[in-house]
């Protein structure tokens, strides 16, 4: 058995369960929920339940407090496979006077708060939490996520010292692209052909399984093709006529499968980035896959520029999860006109522009998005970074950065 592999989320989850009768964490299957449940020391002492044994979900389905009363604390895990268990859970939870915090942690593989079978959100009585896939410093052990926290506290002045220090070491990104984050191709298969069996495997149990249990799909077939369709626009704009109109299939069930997949914590929608939060709804989100192997495998392609940008998205939003208050928001830069900056960290009245090349000698010409970024917000602007593979750690011009990803992450 691999060593366990500290998860950065483990801390504010653990804090979550000191402020809330229950806790829910999800995220795509095979990210580590269950093992963080199970071995992290700061929630391994808890009472281990999963409703992946036939018999605890044939309890979950007819006795359902009989089943949570087992256990004075208890961790359920696969809470999705019986959703109307939080229904049971909300009747405990309101039933105690005071209120027994930490009693409940539920982990699933998909978001609960997206899927409709789910009678009750559990508002203001859980924490939600995602586990994204392991970044590359878990990956390596330090249970941490990217230098993000350090950039938005320092000014831009000492960036390149305090990114200087970093002693992680390089990377080469393509074969960290190919790995992903999911921990079994990620830290433990020795190769590409044994990562290309594993995640084959693990589309199938997802289309033959997991799927089932969120909603009924006519075709699978057809569900399959729209992943790989997907998985070629990784990190493109969301346009469901054209996807519709490749696949040959209505725009309603593209859309429908899109959400599917959302559900199931598979891919991410980006959201745009302006100053006034009310234009973010009506313009267009990005899509990406939320594990870089896993795009590369549907897509049956060599990483690109795109899955290096997958995998730098994957660290800043598990970097985002793992604040207990006023979480950081991602999204992204476009101007009518085409200008595009990748990503747009923004933490309270702070913005950090981020664009990622996949290139080891960026050119001036590479910053000319930043600099529009940074021109059109102003002093909003903390900082901007121009990722690139290679070596070189130096200033471009004011407030724009070049620093190779792996500095960073």
């Amino acid at each position: 058995m691999s060593a366990y592999l500290p998860r950065a989320v483990a801390e504010p989850l653990n804090t979550d369960m000191t402020a809330f009768p229950a806790t829910v964490l999800t995220g795509a299957r095979q990210t580590g929920k269950s093992t963080l449940a199970r071995e992290s020391e700061l929630i391994a002492s808890r009472a281990y339940v999963t409703l992946d044994d036939i018999g605890v979900l044939e309890q979950a389905r007819r006795a359902p407090l009989d089943l949570l009363e087992r256990h004075p604390e208890m961790t359920l895990d696969e809470v999705q496979r019986e959703p109307e268990l939080l229904l049971a859970i909300k009747a405990l939870v309101d039933r105690d006077r005071p209120r027994r915090l930490g009693r409940f942690l539920l982990t699933g593989s998909a978001n609960l708060l997206l899927m409709k079978t789910v009678a009750d959100s559990l508002a203001g009585r859980a924490a939600y939490r995602v586990l994204h896939p392991m970044t590359r410093r878990e990956q390596l052990g330090l249970g941490v996520t990217g230098s993000w926290s350090r950039l938005l506290d320092e000014p831009f002045e000492r960036w390149r010292s305090r990114l200087s220090e970093d002693r992680v070491g390089p990377a080469d990104w393509r074969d960290q692209a190919l790995r992903g984050g999911l921990p079994v191709p990620a830290t433990e298969l020795p190769g590409e052909r044994a990562r290309s069996a594993w995640f084959e495997g693990y589309v199938r149990t997802y289309l033959e399984r997991d799927l089932r249990d969120l909603a009924a799909v006519q075709s699978l077939t057809d569900f399959r093709r729209l992943m790989r369709a997907a998985a070629h626009r990784d990190g493109a704009l969301l346009n469901h006529t054209e996807l519709g109109r490749d696949l040959g299939m209505p725009q309603t069930t593209v859309r429908r499968y899109l959400s599917l997949l959302e559900t199931s914590h598979l891919v991410t929608r980006l959201e745009p980035y302006a100053v006034n939060r009310t234009k973010r709804l009506i313009k267009t989100p990005k899509l990406y896959w939320t594990d870089s192997g896993l795009a590369c495998h549907l897509a049956g392609v060599e990483p690109a520029g795109e899955h290096l940008e997958n995998l730098v998205l994957s660290d800043l939003l598990a970097w985002a999860e793992c604040h207990v208050s006023d979480r950081p928001q991602i999204l992204y830069w476009r101007t009518a006109s085409g200008m595009e900056v990748d990503f747009v960290i923004e933490a309270g009245d702070r913005v950090i522009g981020v664009e990622v090349k996949a290139t080891r000698s960026p050119r001036l010409r590479d910053a000319r998005h930043l600099r529009a970024f940074r021109d059109e917000y102003g002093e909003a602007v903390a900082g901007c970074l121009l990722l690139h593979t290679g070596e070189d750690l130096y200033r471009v011009e004011d407030r724009i950065l070049a620093t190779p990803w792996w500095r960073v992450m």
